[in-house]
Parts: structure tokens; C-alpha cells; sequence
């Protein structure tokens, strides 16, 4: 579906939601353009744009765009695409970009695991440093294994509400 093919809908209330919801990323720690960016692309009927069309909708500079969708597709929350036959490019936003976000956390906290490890080595786990750097270890462990047993239960239940999309 394009952009054009989209449901008619209030414009202002959509924007609302756009500011509100990155207002919201924001206070969560995700960059102010790149969150906006983020909720225009999911506000958006096909879950994709290109940076001419987000620039509109946003009030912003190509530039701005261009940063927002670098920092959004590092940490794994958009796709860049193609469009076919165009030198264009759309930046896209999936269903299970939370998913998939989450999923490539687990391999930072694997890192730092390992530097944990070695910082529990080097300090020694009978010091107060090495005790906490322990207690630190333990906790990002603790997490992996849930949100490993957490990411499963999710595949599960997604599947039971939206069923294999």
C-alpha cells in the first residue's frame, strides 16, 4: 500500500500522536529526531517512507533525517529499502522491530559479560570492587535468561494474536 493509498484520517491527531509518542521515547532515552522519526514511521499505514516524506511530515531538514535513520538503523529499529526501479531510498519499520531490537541486545550484554568476567579476575572477587563488578555479572546474566525465556514466550503469543506474519 503507498503512501497516497493510506486511510483518510485526522492529520492533526496523527501529528499528536507522532510528538506525543516520541515524547515518550525521549524521556526513555532515545534522541528527540530519531524518536520522531520512529513514531512517524510506525504512525504510517505501510510502515515505510522515504526521507523526503518524513522531512514533510516532520518539519525537518534531509540532514536531520538522515542522522534520525542512521541512529534508528543501528540500533535495529528500521530497515533501509530500495524502492524498484529508484535510486530512492524508504526507511521501514516492522512488527517485530521490539523483537528484534531486543534480540540484538542480547549479543551487547554477552560482551559485557565477558568484560565483566575479566574485571572480576583482575580485581580480584574478594575485593569490593570485584564483589560488585560479581553482583553486576549475576545481574546481566540473570536478565539474558530472561529475556531468552521471555523472547519464547513471545514468538508464542504472538503467533497466537496475529497468527505467521
Amino acid at each position: 500500500m503507498t503512501e497516497s493509498a493510506e486511510v483518510e484520517r485526522d492529520a492533526e491527531a496523527v501529528s499528536r500522536f507522532v510528538e506525543s509518542f516520541a515524547a515518550q521515547l525521549v524521556e526513555a532515552g532515545v534522541p528527540r529526531m530519531p524518536a520522531r522519526v520512529f513514531a512517524a514511521l510506525l504512525a504510517s499505514d505501510d510502515g515505510a517512507l522515504s526521507s523526503a516524506e518524513l522531512g514533510e511530515r516532520l518539519q525537518i531538514s534531509p540532514a536531520a533525517v538522515s542522522g534520525a535513520v542512521r541512529y534508528l538503523a543501528q540500533v535495529h529499529l528500521v530497515s533501509r529499502e530500495r524502492e524498484p526501479g529508484s535510486r530512492r531510498e524508504r526507511y521501514r519499520v516492522h512488527s517485530n522491530q521490539w523483537y528484534e531490537a531486543l534480540t540484538n541486545r542480547e549479543a551487547l550484554i554477552k560482551r559485557w559479560e565477558g568484560a565483566l568476567r575479566e574485571g572480576v579476575a583482575s580485581l580480584g572477587a574478594d575485593t569490593p570492587a570485584g564483589r560488585r563488578m560479581a553482583e553486576t555479572l549475576a545481574f546481566f546474566e540473570f536478565v539474558e535468561g530472561e529475556v531468552s525465556a521471555m523472547m519464547e514466550r513471545w514468538r508464542i503469543h504472538r503467533e497466537q494474536l496475529f497468527g505467521d506474519r
